[in-house]
């Protein structure tokens, strides 16, 4: 699913009329990033009765800098020893980027946006991500260490409601930038996956909600993917003519409840025709190892050919640069770090332990912590 969100984004960024709608892959990420990460903070408090933050924000360290700041090297050598137009600007846009600020300044600025963000625009939404997991997960172990699950899961909906109310107060065609930019005003699509998580995590294999939950899911997942298909196809999402009350209100939690739908039927209906598709073995390893890397990369790049000259053939010839870049980004910086530094972090002694008494302790069909942490919903790699 992950591949399915970067590709819209990839095709509205580069040709934005053959998908109008085609932004909203990024509202389909935050859905999917609330739900993994909101099931890995609670299946690590149901393993070990804590959730290690130090370890947790060094995963996340590892997962996105390296790679941002790879891209940002590249911009920053283009910026320095050529005059090109597409890279006017950069210092500021490579500050803002790796302090994840995008967000905040796009969001103040109720004009066209300023050319200081304009190379790397793209990682505003990194900045709305990092600054909701600089909050979610203490928040997540409080709620776990002092109250019920059913509790937890109530929180959790009443706070996915809040953005939507806080909408609606700011509503204002000059507040258009503010709405699509904020943290807070983006949190519920965000929600609305840690709510799917949580809601799965507390159910029995044989309890009877879950069976329902399965089959809604189940029937309701077509319907859900074809709304967005609509979505992304018809409507517009951002520019003046975009600005509605009703998109900027609670269209952005429809995406997010049509979004954690699908995901509900590909966790929950692994068997399924849907699952299945967006299983196949090369879509899973793009949205695993590639979907961030192409995000990253598609944006300065699109700039880089329109400077070039590359006109007629312009989104092929940036997706085909994106996958090269993303792949080496992969093979040369991710991976070899993420293999090296993974459990050298902060509190990786103490993590390695707990996982290891807790796979210990569980069984030896139950496999361990660390390996039950790498797994992924199917479909929604």
């Amino acid at each position: 699913m992950r591949t399915l969100a970067v590709g819209l984004v990839m095709v509205y960024h580069l040709e934005p009329g053959l998908l109008p709608g085609g932004s909203i892959g990024v509202d389909i990420f935050f859905t999917i990033s609330g739900f993994v990460i909101t099931r890995l903070l609670v299946a690590e408090y149901a393993r070990t009765g804590n959730v290690a933050m130090a370890p947790f924000y060094w995963r996340r360290w590892l997962r996105l800098v390296p790679a941002l700041l790879t891209v940002c090297a590249l911009c920053a050598v283009l910026a320095g020893v050529t005059e090109l137009a597409g890279f006017d600007g950069a210092w500021t846009s490579l500050l803002l980027s790796v302090t994840f600020l995008v967000n905040l300044v796009r969001a103040t600025e109720p004009g066209p946006y300023s050319n200081g963000t304009a190379l790397l625009a793209q990682n505003w939404s990194l900045g709305v991500e990092e600054q909701f997991y600089l909050l979610w997960p203490p928040l997540v172990r409080a709620l776990l260490r002092k109250v019920r699950p059913r509790t937890v899961l109530i929180w959790t909906g009443v706070l996915c409601l809040l953005p939507v109310a806080w909408r609606w107060l700011l509503w204002n065609p000059t507040e258009a930038h503010r709405i699509y930019n904020g943290t807070d005003t983006r949190a519920d699509q965000l929600l609305a996956g840690a709510l799917l998580a949580i809601a799965v995590a507390r159910l029995r294999h044989d309890d009877p909600r879950l069976a329902a939950l399965r089959r809604w899911a189940g029937r309701l997942a077509w319907p859900a993917m074809i709304l967005l298909g609509l979505i992304v196809w018809q409507i517009p999402v951002t520019g003046a003519t975009a600005w509605t009350e009703s998109w900027y209100t609670v269209g952005f939690l429809a995406t997010a409840l049509f979004s954690a739908t699908i995901i509900a039927a590909l966790e929950l209906r692994p068997r399924s025709a849907l699952s299945w598709v967006l299983s196949l073995a090369p879509l899973a390893w793009i949205g695993r190892n590639l979907s961030y890397g192409l995000y990253l990369w598609h944006y300065p790049l699109g700039r880089l050919m329109a400077d070039l000259g590359v006109t007629r053939f312009h989104l092929v010839a940036t997706l085909a640069a994106s996958f090269a870049a993303a792949t080496a980004s992969y093979y040369l910086v991710e991976r070899p770090l993420n293999r090296r530094w993974r459990h050298r972090g902060p509190g990786a002694s103490r993590e390695r332990g707990a996982a290891e008494a807790a796979g210990a302790g569980s069984g030896s069909g139950s496999g361990s912590g660390r390996d039950r942490e790498r797994q992924q919903p199917v479909g929604v790699s």
